[in-house]
């Protein structure tokens, strides 16, 4: 079913840190009036990148997650600088995260994080082709990267320390685009 947007008799905005935070006044088509709150980022949008090692491998991550106190092993991710595309992005988070380049990058589709209330979308970037290359990154520490099987997914969804939603469907995506590819 589709459905016409609601009506936006006003947004009100204000800081929120990282974030913008925008109070809308809606309408929707049954005349039911609602507020409702979401969330802008400042930065130019993120990249996920799923680098492949080769054809039934790809490379992880394992870096230190503030937000749970631990470490997390996830994909190389990060946030798009002004001027730059996300296949730029991905490319550059790929040196400094991983210490390689790629000579094949694909944008699969843009993820949302919490679309509900924020408007926060990733883009996830099959990264393949892979050749040793590394650029200073803003981490305090070398990240280890761990490289794992594609057909191994189900193992590595059960582990405590992958939790992250994005690389979590990133890699499902990818695995699927790349069976589609032959």
């Amino acid at each position: 079913m589709s459905r016409k947007l609601p009506t936006i008799h006003g947004i009100t905005e204000h800081d929120a840190g990282p974030y913008r935070m925008e109070r809308l006044d809606l309408e929707f088509s049954n005349g039911e009036r609602r507020k409702y709150e979401r969330l802008h980022g400042r930065g130019h949008g993120a990249v996920a990148v799923v680098p492949m090692l080769d054809a039934e491998t790809v490379l992880l991550v394992r870096e230190y997650a503030a937000g749970v106190h631990r470490y997390e092993l996830g994909l190389v991710k990060g946030r798009i600088d002004a001027g730059e595309s996300p296949i730029e992005a991905a490319n550059r988070e790929l040196m400094e995260e991983a210490g390689y380049g790629a000579r094949e990058l694909t944008v699969l589709r843009e993820l949302t994080l919490a679309p509900v209330y924020m408007s926060h979308a990733t883009h996830l970037v099959l990264a393949r082709d892979l050749y040793p290359q590394r650029l200073p990154g803003d981490e305090p520490e070398e990240l280890e990267i761990v490289p794992w099987k594609l057909a191994d997914i189900g193992e590595l969804i059960l582990r405590e320390e992958f939790s992250e939603g994005r690389s979590v469907a990133a890699l499902f995506i990818a695995r699927e685009w790349l069976k589609q590819q032959g």
